[in-house]
């Protein structure tokens, strides 16, 4: 019974944060969420919904009317977003300009999409947003432009940041060996048909590895396969103490953020880096195990 009023109690407090917006931060004072402005890019049969007024994020992908991306109301639980790296840099909670705060349409058309953030005065960054398709690949491109508006030199990395849920049949893979993902013994991988696995499951606290994969990164779950393709780094390319991909996997059966970063790059007054993220949804057989045609799809 005191862990139902406690979760009761938890959840209310949820509500009121979310209703009257979260307390200040290091960033300024946490507003409360604009209304939602919903647009919808379409690449044959797959949508991708991206809302202006939420920091930019991705909320929805669909092949049909079947989901892959959380659709949890919980904060910082749902969507696909984009942060700077090294998170060192802002700590938490997320940079409200970058994350929660409307970006302004500067582009829109049937298949073509560009937001811009307002500038994230302590980090002295403005991010852009291109969403495009490709119709004859079948893929979304996703363009990430992280400009210096500050005066001072500053070396920074691009993050995307993906929801799913934690579906009981869920496979997350890429290429790596399953004995280089770091910190070891947090989330089980296993090396098959040339790739890392790890079988979705329930944690009893929040767990986070860390890989040098090969520029890709997939999820597959209830018949869809997600696939993201972005810049392979070498090791030593990634911000002091991020990787490439990184997985994380929230506490009991919530959701999971597929994490990838590029490049650490120093961005003098006035540059600008760019780096996509080519996005593909495609339907497969109810796959619970891993096989080789998975990887073949993926590669």
């Amino acid at each position: 019974m005191k862990r139902l009023y406690f979760a009761v109690l938890l959840s209310c407090l949820s509500m009121m944060v979310l209703a009257q917006g979260a307390p200040a931060g290091p960033f300024g004072p946490r507003e409360p969420l604009a209304e939602p402005k919903l647009i919808v890019l379409e690449n044959g049969p797959v949508t991708m919904t991206v809302d202006a007024n939420r920091g930019g994020k991705i909320m929805s992908l669909k092949h049909g009317e079947r989901e892959i991306i959380s659709q949890s109301r919980f904060p910082n639980s749902f969507g696909s977003t984009f942060w700077t790296s090294p998170q060192k840099e802002w700590n938490w909670p997320p940079v409200p300009q970058f994350d929660s705060k409307p970006y302004t349409i500067e582009l829109q058309e049937p298949a073509h999409l560009t937001l811009c953030s307002e500038v994230a005065e302590r980090l002295g960054f403005r991010i852009r947003k291109d969403f495009t398709t490709d119709a004859a690949d079948g893929a979304f491109i996703v363009t990430y432009t992280i400009v210096n508006e500050g005066k001072e030199a500053r070396r920074v990395a691009p993050w995307e940041i993906t929801r799913v849920a934690n579906n009981a049949d869920g496979l997350i893979f890429f290429e790596a060996p399953a004995d280089s993902i770091w910190p070891s013994g947090l989330l089980t991988f296993e090396d098959a048909y040339g790739a890392a696995w790890y079988r979705t499951n329930e944690v009893p606290d929040n767990r986070k590895v860390n890989a040098d994969a090969c520029g890709w990164l997939a999820y597959c779950a209830d018949g869809l396969l997600l696939v993201k393709r972005f810049q392979d780094l070498k090791r030593e390319e990634p911000a002091p103490g991020e990787a490439e991909v990184q997985v994380y996997v929230n506490r009991g059966r919530t959701f999971i953020e597929l994490e990838s970063q590029g490049a650490y790059t120093l961005l003098q007054p006035g540059q600008s880096l760019s780096w996509a993220v080519r996005w593909y949804l495609l339907p497969v057989d109810k796959a619970t195990e891993p096989s080789a045609a998975l990887v073949k799809l993926a590669k």
